[in-house]
């Protein structure tokens, strides 16, 4: 790791090709890569690239799963110090090309099991170019190469990536992270866990996702393997923690409640050292079941804008603060603020919107000044979610502030309600939204899947939350659906769910 006080970032891959060449790097699908053979490849790519016409500053887009060829572009791209825009998998051709012309992206780089959807945003934007990596080698379909002078270190102020956000209203936005905000927010998370070549980090969690980018660009600053997944097995997390040397995962609670309902009874292994749980508050009925079996949770909260992690409970309060998403790391400040008044002199319990401020922090939106200046509001970043600090001055995430429900003049957080919905033997996924209300202004209305083999009914259901929550929380229609909408991560689709109200209305 580096010091913060470095007014440049070093070149990491080409440092540990001269440092640890023969160390274990990567391993995926089968195959295993030291960062000799993953500083090779990466560098083929970035000759190839150049050969293109890719140079610092250009803007390549990568529409690729979770492989082998998708963390060596990473490094490749770096390598030029080119910009990389990781698309999601699950837009649609007219959703990618928007977010491909609004970016303004120089060529689109893709895989084979992608290829059609990338012929189709070719097609329909402008100018725009494309290449297909080889599943097979760390090559471009253009064998050509030409020469780059690989840097010696990173401006740690310039642009790397540029993630777009998923949005609950209108457009998403592109959000903009520099070789600093990566490298602060993976030297944060490393002060509050260490780790390093003796760790294996599991990722499931995809590429095109700042939680997925974030492990990998952690195992190339902490010199850590890292292990990755095609996508999310409860079976195959297992076997990887049990078989393959995994120390350390981070996954969605979602992901966590099907590693347990898989695994049973059996008991993970001491060198299974944490599971790192985000995307959203945990229930704490998972909790308690990871408690009772002795399995190391750290719930963290963060997004897009900070690079990953910004609040993460320490591993010694695991069991004392359950619920918890624990302090900001080191080098973030955090404070809540309601109706643009810091919550400081109100004491514990006061629920507020939470502000952010460190160099993990996002610097702005690419081409939206008016986005940025509003996010970035008195030397603050407003994330627009809901928290309250207990006496200790630990964190707890009550909502998505445009998630809460105002019923009667009281507030109502879905994940609260959510909580006690899946603390329901019969329930295996549970998502609380408002609806519009003419008495009442807005009700709750819970969407379940039960259980294989389980039954029970709305009354049931809604009886069993009247002797767990106060009255105006109880979901007021309890609607039964085989599936409730997720993103690529695991996180619930709350905005989803609305529409699906307004289509029975």
């Amino acid at each position: 790791m580096n010091t913060l006080q470095n007014p440049q970032l070093p070149n990491w891959l080409a440092q540990r090709n001269l440092e640890s060449p023969h160390a274990l790097a990567l391993t995926t699908g089968g195959e295993d890569l030291t960062w000799r053979q993953l500083y090779e490849r990466a560098t083929r790519l970035a000759r190839q690239l150049t050969a293109l016409g890719i140079r610092s500053g250009s803007r390549v887009a990568l529409l690729l799963g979770n492989s082998r060829p998708f963390v060596e572009l990473v490094h490749a791209l770096m390598q030029l110090e080119a910009v990389m825009i990781p698309l999601n998998l699950r837009l649609t051709p007219a959703e990618l090309g928007w977010q491909i012309a609004n970016i303004q992206v120089d060529l689109l780089v893709y895989d084979s099991p992608n290829a059609e959807k990338a012929q189709a945003v070719i097609a329909h934007v402008s100018g725009l170019t494309g290449q297909m990596v080889a599943d097979s080698g760390p090559t471009l379909a253009d064998m050509s190469e030409a020469d780059f002078n690989s840097p010696i270190g990173f401006d740690p102020t310039a642009v790397q990536t540029i993630i777009y956000s998923s949005g609950t209203t209108g457009q998403p936005k592109g959000v903009q992270l520099t070789y600093g905000n990566h490298f602060y927010n993976a030297e944060a998370s490393y002060q509050n866990l260490p780790a390093g070549p003796a760790d294996r980090w599991l990722t499931v969690l995809p590429l095109f996702h700042v939680g997925g980018l974030a492990i990998i660009l952690r195992g190339l600053f902490y010199n850590m393997p890292v292990v990755l997944q095609a996508g999310f097995d409860p079976a195959a997390v297992n076997h990887a923690i049990d078989y393959e040397g995994v120390t350390l995962i981070s996954v969605v609670s979602n992901m966590l409640a099907r590693m347990l309902d898989q695994r049973g009874d059996q008991p993970y292994p001491p060198a299974f050292r944490t599971a790192l749980v985000g995307g959203g508050p945990v229930p704490a009925p998972l909790l308690e079941r990871c408690a009772t079996a002795h399995i190391p949770v750290m719930q963290t909260y963060g997004m897009t804008e900070t690079a990953s992690q910004a609040v993460t409970l320490a591993p010694a309060e695991a069991l004392r603060k359950l619920g918890s998403a624990g302090k900001p790391l080191p080098g973030i400040e955090l404070q809540l603020e309601h109706e643009g008044q810091p919550l400081g002199e109100t004491g514990p319990h006061a629920v507020g919107e939470i502000l952010l401020r460190g160099p993990n922090i996002t610097p702005g939106y690419a081409g939206r000044p008016e986005a940025t200046e509003l996010a970035w509001r008195g030397g603050w970043f407003h994330t627009g979610d809901l928290g309250w600090l207990d006496d200790e001055g630990f964190l707890y995430i009550a909502d998505r502030r445009d998630d809460l429900i105002i019923s009667g003049g009281e507030n109502i957080y879905p994940a609260e309600v959510e909580a006690v919905l899946l603390s329901h033997p019969a329930i295996e996924e549970a998502g609380v939204v408002g609806r519009p209300d003419p008495k009442w202004g807005q009700v709750p209305v819970a969407f379940v899947k039960l259980r294989t083999g389980f039954s029970t009914t709305e009354a049931e259901i809604q009886t069993f939350c009247a002797g767990r929550l106060a009255r105006y929380k109880v979901p007021v229609w309890v609607i039964f659906s085989d599936k409730l909408p997720r993103n690529a991560t695991g996180k619930l689709l709350r905005r989803k769910l609305r529409g699906g109200l307004r289509t029975e209305d």
